[in-house]
């Protein structure tokens, strides 16, 4: 028996609705897939690296990789190959590094502190980095033992210290009082760093000091990738070993102690590891903001709460997300590169509003 016009037209948009449901859905399983999101991550690198103010195929840029890695001549330009072996790979290598390591330190420490806000540099960490980094850059850092890294990481450390004194180091660290502390302290690092640029007399190492602040990828060269490799790989291998703690800190202290599991000391050996991770990164990248706020709620819509899924997903998308940022950092002006941290503004504020009111209510996903 034919359909009506009404039926005909009211079974076309059930069946158009369930279609775009099943779709969204498949996209989802793809993004929370580790396998197709590396996949996606090596094509996007290899983009990256082919893409610049020289544009080079990816058939040639993908042949020069391939013989610098098996010690062969590349059959290309030497000007061509320089550009994308020196200059662009580790460039590439230091974003997908930096992506991994920031959101590897959102996701432990919304997990650590219970509060979807928090990140390295909602609980001070990088402001603490940020001032050591700026008083060695205005100081001179050959006039310090470590240099800038070394300012930097010595930053971070004290600010974590000093975070967890006024959380109560010594007694239960109360989440609330943990983040409160975090947020003081930050707000006296933004300080102590503006105060410095202000009072610095040069002006050339005030430049230097306020681009540095925002973030860049720039200086990358393969001999400063060695550290931050180094610490993000190991962190990431610890913290996986840590899936479970992460889950029972998620759901509470109470239920920590009741499974013998001590929250506080594992919330402060977490932060002392993030304090390593972030003073390194901040280091050798400057400061970049977002990536660990605005990535561990994306990728908790689409793979949900659970650390086994999360964690690898959020390592990916934050390299990913890094890579994107500082390709249109640096191809957006023909002029220069863009600060990496105005990119990731951008792009992660308009992203983390369309999360935080987008979602009805349920704050970064669930399921």
């Amino acid at each position: 028996m034919p359909y009506s016009q009404h039926e005909y037209y009211s079974r076309l948009r059930t069946y158009r609705r369930i279609h775009r449901k099943g779709f969204a859905l498949r996209i989802k399983a793809l993004l929370a897939s580790p396998f197709a999101l590396s996949i996606l991550l090596a094509l996007i690198a290899v983009c990256a690296v082919s893409a610049g103010s020289v544009s080079v195929p990816a058939g040639d840029t993908l042949a020069i990789i391939t013989a610098k890695l098996t010690g062969n001549v590349p059959a290309v330009d030497p000007a061509v190959t320089d550009i994308i072996w020196s200059l662009r790979v580790p460039r590439v290598l230091l974003a997908m590094t930096a992506g991994a390591g920031l959101a590897l330190a959102g996701v432990v420490m919304q997990a650590s502190v219970q509060n979807p806000l928090a990140e390295p540099f909602i609980l001070g960490i990088a402001s603490g980095a940020s001032v050591g980094a700026t008083l060695a850059i205005l100081i001179g850092s050959a006039a310090i033992p470590f240099g800038v890294p070394g300012c930097a990481f010595l930053g971070a450390i004290l600010a974590t210290l000093a975070v967890l004194m006024l959380a109560g180091m010594h007694r239960r660290v109360s989440t609330v009082k943990l983040v409160l502390a975090g947020a003081a302290i930050s707000a006296l690092c933004v300080a102590a760093t503006n105060f410095i640029v202000y009072m610095a007399a040069d002006a050339e190492g005030m430049q230097s000091a306020a681009f540095w602040t925002m973030g860049s990828l720039a200086d990358a060269k393969w001999h400063s990738l060695f550290l931050p490799v180094l610490i993000v790989s190991a962190l990431i291998v610890y913290f996986l070993s840590q899936l479970r703690t992460l889950d029972v800190l998620l759901l509470g202290e109470e239920l920590a102690v009741t499974l013998g599991i001590d929250a506080s000391a594992k919330r402060r050996l977490y932060m002392g590891l993030l304090a390593l991770l972030t003073g390194v990164l901040v280091a050798t990248c400057g400061i970049i903001g977002f990536v660990g706020l605005v990535v561990p709620h994306l990728v908790r819509s689409f793979t949900g709460a659970p650390h086994r899924r999360l964690l690898p997903a959020a390592l990916l998308v934050g390299a990913i997300f890094l890579v994107v940022a500082d390709l249109l950092a640096r191809t957006l002006l023909p002029a220069g590169d863009l600060p990496i941290g105005i990119i990731t503004a951008l792009i992660g504020a308009p992203l983390f509003m369309k999360l935080l009111f987008g979602s009805g209510g349920n704050f970064g996903g669930s399921r």
